[in-house]
C-alpha cells in the first residue's frame, strides 16, 4: 500500500510539473528547500558544521548565508530534473557557449583505447551531465542505488535516466558492470564524493580533512589503465551551465611504489581535483552529505 501511495504521490507532483508555468516550479522548489532549511535541524546542523570543517566562510554569519544558498540551489536542481523528466525544458539550451561546450566534452573523451572512467560529484547538475553526454554521441553507464520504492524506480527513475540512451548499473553490480563497459571501450561514469566506508575505502584529504572515499576508481585505472576524466555542470550567474574539465593529465606513479601506495594517491589526486571545483562554486556542492561523519 505504502510503494502505491509515494508512487502516485510522486505522479500528482509530476502532474503539476508538466501544467505549472516554469518560473512557478523554481520559486516552489527554491521555497520547499528554504524551508526544510528551517525545518530539519539535523541536515542544517551538518551543513554549517561541513562549512566551518571545510574553512569555507570567515564566520558563522557568512556560513549561515552560504548554507541557505546551498539549499536554494538544491531547490533549483530538483526544479529542472521536474522540467527535464517532462521534457519541458531543452538541455541544449541549459548550456553556456553550446558549440565550445560540444568542443570540450569531445575532447575530454577522445581517448577510449581502454574505456572512459569519468568522475564527477553532487555537484551543480550531475543529471544534466550524464544527459548532455549521451544526448551527443557519448552514452554513459551511470552508477546508482536503487530506489527503495520499486514502482517509482521502474516506471519514473529508470525511464528518465535512460532517455537519451544511457544506461543505469545498480552499486551491488557497479564493478562488473564497469569492467564489460570498459572493455567494450564505453564510458563509466561514478559519483566518488560521499562518504564510504569498509574495505573498499581509505582516509584521504578532503578540504583539510580525513575522508573516507571509495579505492574502486583507483583499483580500475590500475588493473585496466582506462582514462579517467573529471567532469562536472557548473552554473553561472546567467542560470546556465558551464561544463568543467578537471585535470586530467596523467598522475606520476613511480614503479617503486607499492600498489597501496599508488591507489592512495590516485585517490587522493580525485578528491583534490573534487575540492578545487567545490571550492570555485561552495554553493553547488551537496553540503549537507554527512561527508565526514559529524552525525
Amino acid at each position: 500500500m505504502r510503494i502505491f501511495l509515494e508512487y502516485y504521490i510522486v505522479k500528482t507532483v509530476l502532474l503539476f510539473t508538466r501544467l505549472l508555468p516554469t518560473q512557478c516550479i523554481y520559486a516552489l522548489c527554491k521555497g520547499l528547500a528554504a524551508l526544510i532549511f528551517r525545518l530539519d535541524p539535523k541536515r542544517r546542523y551538518i551543513t554549517l558544521t561541513n562549512l566551518e570543517r571545510a574553512h569555507i566562510g570567515k564566520n558563522e554569519h557568512e556560513r549561515l548565508i552560504l548554507a541557505k544558498k546551498i539549499y536554494e540551489s538544491v531547490g533549483i536542481l530538483v526544479a529542472e530534473i521536474f522540467l527535464m523528466m517532462q521534457q519541458r525544458i531543452n538541455i541544449d539550451e541549459m548550456v553556456e557557449d553550446y558549440d565550445q561546450t560540444i568542443y570540450d566534452m569531445n575532447t575530454a573523451l577522445a581517448n577510449k583505447e581502454n574505456g572512459i572512467l569519468f568522475l564527477t560529484a553532487h555537484f551543480g547538475n550531475w543529471e544534466l551531465l550524464a544527459h548532455f553526454f549521451a544526448k551527443h554521441g557519448h552514452p554513459v553507464l551511470v552508477i546508482g542505488r536503487k530506489g527503495n520504492n520499486t514502482l517509482i524506480e521502474e516506471k519514473l527513475t529508470l525511464p528518465f535516466r535512460k532517455l537519451y540512451g544511457n544506461m543505469l548499473a545498480y552499486k551491488d553490480q557497479a564493478i562488473s558492470a564497469i569492467v564489460k563497459t570498459l572493455k567494450k571501450k564505453g564510458i563509466a561514469g561514478m559519483l566518488i564524493d560521499q562518504k564510504a566506508g569498509g574495505a573498499n575505502s581509505i582516509k584521504v584529504d578532503f578540504f583539510g580533512n580525513p575522508a573516507d572515499t571509495v579505492t574502486s576508481t583507483a583499483l580500475l585505472k590500475l588493473r585496466y589503465n582506462p582514462s579517467v576524466v573529471l567532469l562536472f555542470m557548473a552554473r553561472q550567474a546567467s542560470g546556465k551551465y558551464k561544463l568543467i574539465v578537471g585535470s586530467n593529465a596523467e598522475l606520476s606513479l613511480p614503479e617503486t611504489l607499492s600498489d597501496e601506495e599508488k591507489i592512495v594517491r590516485l585517490t587522493q589526486h580525485y578528491n583534490t581535483i573534487i575540492e578545487e571545483v567545490v571550492r570555485a562554486y561552495p554553493e553547488q556542492w551537496f553540503w549537507m552529505h554527512d561527508r565526514w561523519r559529524i552525525a
